[in-house]
């Protein structure tokens, strides 16, 4: 990976969110679409969580949301950000990022 400079950085918008549901996306094998309070507004997100997760282990999971990302349309939805998560190098392993304790939705990420 290529070292960035902090301008670069500083460009991204992480917020602190909670995930309110998680639904199956027809015709995905790996998706959800997520519907994420971000404290003053609701996104949905389409997330490749599916292998990782079941539905109602991510309810009310606060995770960590990449605002700012450029919309995308994945199989006809709308998606609005992105969830990050730790992922192992043979990607059988994924873990959401959360804080460590709690905080307001919505916070920045700096």
């Amino acid at each position: 990976m290529e070292t960035i400079k902090f301008s670069e950085w500083d460009k991204l918008d992480l917020r602190v969110g909670k995930i309110l549901k998680a639904e199956n996306v027809e015709g995905a094998d790996k998706l959800y679409k997520v519907s994420v309070d971000l404290g003053k507004e609701k996104r949905i997100l389409i997330a490749g969580l599916k292998p990782y997760y079941k539905p109602e282990e991510l309810k009310n999971k606060i995770c960590i949301v990449f605002t700012n990302l450029e919309p995308r349309k994945i199989k006809g939805i709308d998606s609005q950000g992105m969830i990050l998560a730790a992922v192992s190098e043979d990607e059988t392993s994924v873990r959401l990022l959360q804080p460590d304790s709690n905080i307001e939705l919505g916070s920045r990420i700096k």
